[in-house]
């Protein structure tokens, strides 16, 4: 094979009481990228298109610099072309770096046959994310990779668990079209919490993943509380409230920030109530002043899939 052609997905990350190991994949939302194969060595971005300023330079694309950490690690005797179609607006908080840095070294490791496990090219892509956020996490990576729910259970040396994923359930996502950068919602976060809430977040992310193993709908919608993370990011996102409260009242499961925001995600049971909730959720935008755009899907357990080759 010279050349293949992927659909990298969007993802939400934290899913509430996860903060940086929790994650799950969607399945409507996502990248295009084509890899081929060059007889000239190295990684070549040659093409970028969605309308956003993305650098060409490899060294500074996440994309770009996930696939070195691949290559240099290969050696093979050939190089790789990278075309990107960039559908996930930077900044939305549903895992637009993680699909250029997983697309990237999953392409690649396809057209070398395929000798790279899903945990190793996490680790490669890590190091393209880390341009994004300025840290080393996988929580958006790993689902893109593996597929359905993942949890990151240690980050060095990584070791990441694939978590059930209950056949009903669809995630609606509520994107106001406003960027918040990784990197500054992270800078809000205080470095410490108090005791009580540590044993809260503890106690919902336990009942989440039991939720999940059980297909406990109910149990999904008490645990996605987080008393750690929210109350500080849910202040940069317009409408927050809102649209948690109208989501909750068109029979959601729970409602929280995806990722670092400024998108904002319900989990439902079953794809009608996943359509009342987009409806009530659109009705509530389309009285303000931001443009938006929403989003069902449903869970998406492949990941990465691919296109043509």
């Amino acid at each position: 094979m010279e050349e293949v052609k992927i659909f990298s997905p969007g993802t939400v990350a934290n899913v509430g009481c996860g903060f940086d190991v929790l994650g799950f994949c969607l399945d409507t939302i996502g990248d295009e990228m084509i890899i081929r194969k060059t007889p000239k060595k190295g990684i070549h971005i040659i093409k970028i298109e969605g309308g956003f300023e993305l650098p060409f330079n490899v060294k500074e694309n996440v994309a770009g610099v996930s696939a070195l950490a691949l290559y240099q690690d290969a050696q093979p005797d050939f190089g790789f072309e990278i075309e990107i179609y960039k559908n996930i607006k930077p900044g939305s908080g549903i895992g637009s770096s993680a699909a250029s840095a997983a697309g990237s070294v999953f392409g690649i490791n396809n057209l070398l046959g395929n000798p790279y496990t899903n945990e190793e090219l996490t680790t490669f892509a890590m190091k393209g994310e880390a341009i994004a956020s300025k840290s080393e996490h996988a929580d958006n990576i790993a689902p893109a990779l593996f597929g359905g729910f993942t949890l990151v259970k240690s980050n060095q040396p990584l070791e990441v668990l694939q978590i059930p994923t209950p056949k009903e359930l669809y995630a609606v996502i509520a994107h106001q079209q406003i960027e918040i950068k990784t990197s500054e919602a992270r800078s809000i976060l205080p470095k410490e919490i108090p005791l009580s809430d540590a044993i809260a977040q503890w106690s919902n992310l336990g009942s989440m993943i039991h939720a999940l193993h059980t297909n406990d709908y109910t149990l999904i919608g008490s645990s996605l509380k987080d008393v750690v993370v929210e109350p500080y990011r849910s202040k940069l996102i317009p409408n927050f409230k809102e649209l948690k409260n109208v989501a909750l009242d068109a029979n959601a499961l729970g409602t929280s920030i995806s990722g670092s925001g400024p998108s904002v995600f319900s989990l439902c049971k079953g794809e009608n109530v996943a359509l009342q909730v987009k409806n009530a959720q659109k009705k509530l935008l389309e009285s303000t002043q931001i443009p938006f755009e929403i989003y069902v899907s449903k869970i998406n357990t492949q990941g990465i899939r691919i296109l043509t080759q």
